[in-house]
């Protein structure tokens, strides 16, 4: 029993610890993912507590159990949306690109590291993947607000590309042990982890979504249920032989945008859980390494990440995306560099421990250092590599809080707060602001006081309002209460004349003096747009023009709505 409260003891300390230490990491800078491995190395075997940790065997099982929750949570969260412009080409990722990258890393390998071809490719295999867990929480952590085809892209690659690394590593650590008969078993293989991962993937999320939309449970018990669920779909999806990991990715997709009240019970749990998962995680991974164990491998495993990063990954998303997609190439580049690697690679490189390869101790220390030198080199910069290749755009403005009022089971009725930092809504009697139909105003809050609104009443700066709507009323709200620091961004960004997307382009013309194609006379601004930008446009595509440049403002599917005329 002393040994269990130990344990007990100091695993809630270790956590604790990481979680305060991330108030530290964000502000210099520093990737919450790295912090995680670096404080897990610190307690280990070479660190300051010297716990002897070394069962690959239970390190495996940790990671996938905690790989599962982080990836039920990205897809939960994932709108289907953003399914229109990002699905095609980060499937094209998630399979030629991890394909190109694991093979070019796997030539790397067997130079750097003297290997032969079969090992070199197990390398390149079990780096080939970003990582759901590391693309998810850096875009988090630093509030980096991109557009929706690069953040779809990026979104959907790291939750989809585990089956091409795990059909890769086990065909070759198979291989290696002489398990493989042939080509044809891991064509198969291959089959089997996409395909049973799709239907039990969307087909289980699909019925639990709808399960959860008809049961009237206690507030607490839909999130239980919705994780005794996705991890029942996780592993009879394993049993089949399929990826467990691509399942449960689209089990969270699927149950995420099935509306009903009990998503906003179920998201706030997940999300918490997969902090949790993402910490132990990386706390397990970092105990298990041994860093005098770690510098025999060193500098070959440098090589190998500095070829990864600035020649594999870029190579493999430039022949995965140019050809077949109309991706502007700082698009381009900002997606090859954001081809973080995190704990995927590092539980893969378990694999070859635990099915007897020989050496196999080495694929572990070489997945750890290219891991931490993308941590380092990539997660560091996203940032500012964002902004250099131009793919951010303003951030959506937000209510501070949102509530379901649980009055009905389907479009149900919420509560908005906005905070006031408008000039356009101050010392404004309510009775001239245009609230959206339907929608009313519950409660204004003024020094520490509840203000009962009326018609005379007027809004001040810093006042907080209560106002209670539907879903459909949300983006009205936002405009109207959207905050001056947020609105010059706008106004920055979009420039200061918004158009309508309807609005005839030869009337545009003869406006501001341009000149048009014969073809172009009879379209509109925003399908001339959408054609320039190749069809599919998102919310910041710009197009420069007769020295001005048109800036997509809003969307709605592959339409635009309106255009922002920013002058060069």
């Amino acid at each position: 029993m002393g040994d269990l409260n130990s344990i007990y003891l100091v695993a809630g300390l270790l956590v604790a610890f990481s979680i305060l230490a991330s108030r530290i990491s964000a502000r210099v800078g520093m990737p919450l993912l790295l912090l995680f491995l670096f404080i897990g190395m610190m307690a280990g075997e070479d660190g300051l507590l010297g716990i002897n940790f070394d069962d690959y065997s239970q390190a495996y099982v940790i990671g996938q159990l905690a790989l599962a929750m982080i990836l039920l949570d990205g897809g939960l969260q994932t709108r289907m949306s953003t399914f229109r412009v990002g699905l095609k080409p980060a499937l094209s990722l998630a399979t030629l690109g991890v394909f190109i990258t694991s093979g070019l890393v796997g030539v790397a390998a067997v130079w750097f590291l003297d290997l032969s071809w079969i090992q070199g490719l197990l390398v390149g295999s079990i780096v080939g993947s970003t990582d759901a867990a590391a693309v998810f929480s850096m875009l988090k952590g630093q509030g980096v607000t991109l557009n929706e085809r690069v953040g779809a892209t990026l979104e959907i690659e790291s939750g989809t590309n585990d089956p091409m690394a795990i059909f890769l590593t086990l065909a070759f650590s198979q291989t290696l042990t002489g398990q493989v008969t042939g080509v044809s078993d891991s064509l198969l293989l291959f089959v089997q982890q996409f395909g049973w991962g799709l239907v039990f993937g969307l087909g289980g999320g699909w019925c639990v979504g709808r399960l959860l939309k008809w049961l009237d449970l206690a507030s607490g018990l839909y999130a239980l249920l919705t994780l005794a669920l996705a991890l029942a779909i996780f592993a009879m999806t394993n049993l089949a032989d399929g990826s467990g990991f691509l399942a449960i990715y689209l089990a969270g997709l699927m149950i995420g945008n099935i509306k009903g009240r009990h998503i906003e019970h179920i998201v706030p749990f997940n999300d918490g859980l997969a902090w949790l998962s993402l910490i132990v995680l990386f706390l397990v991974l970092g105990l298990l390494v041994t860093p005098t164990q770690l510098m025999a491998y060193f500098w070959p495993s440098v090589a190998v990440s500095v070829l990864l990063i600035f020649g594999a990954r870029p190579i493999a998303v430039i022949l995965s995306l140019k050809p077949f997609f109309r991706f502007r190439w700082r698009e381009v580049f900002f997606i090859s560099w954001v081809g973080l690697r995190g704990a995927v690679p590092i539980v893969l490189a378990i694999l070859p421990v635990i099915s007897g390869v020989e050496d196999a101790s080495l694929y572990f220390n070489v997945a750890f250092v290219v891991v931490l030198m993308s941590l380092v080199v990539q997660g560091m910069s996203i940032g500012p590599m964002a902004k250099w290749m131009r793919v951010i755009v303003p951030p959506k403005s937000a209510p501070s809080r949102r509530k379901t009022l649980g009055v009905f089971p389907e479009n149900d009725y919420e509560m908005l707060m906005y905070k006031i930092d408008n000039r356009g809504v101050e010392n404004v009697p309510l009775r001239y602001l245009k609230f959206p139909s339907g929608t009313s105003l519950a409660a204004v809050f003024r020094s520490n006081a509840m203000i009962h609104p009326k018609g005379s009443t007027r809004l001040e700066k810093n006042d907080l309002v209560c106002a209670i709507g539907r879903s459909e009323d949300v983006s009205s709200l936002n405009k109207m209460f959207d905050g001056e620091a947020r609105l010059k961004l706008a106004r920055d960004f979009y420039g200061a004349f918004i158009m309508e997307g309807d609005a005839p382009m030869k009337d545009i013309a003869g406006a501001y003096g341009l000149t048009l194609s014969l073809g172009e006379q009879e379209s509109t601004l925003g399908a001339f747009i959408a054609r320039r930008v190749g069809g599919y446009p998102v919310v910041g595509d710009d197009v420069d023009w007769h020295g001005i440049h048109w800036v997509v403002h809003e969307v709605d599917g592959n339409a635009v709505t309106k255009v922002g005329l920013r002058l060069q």
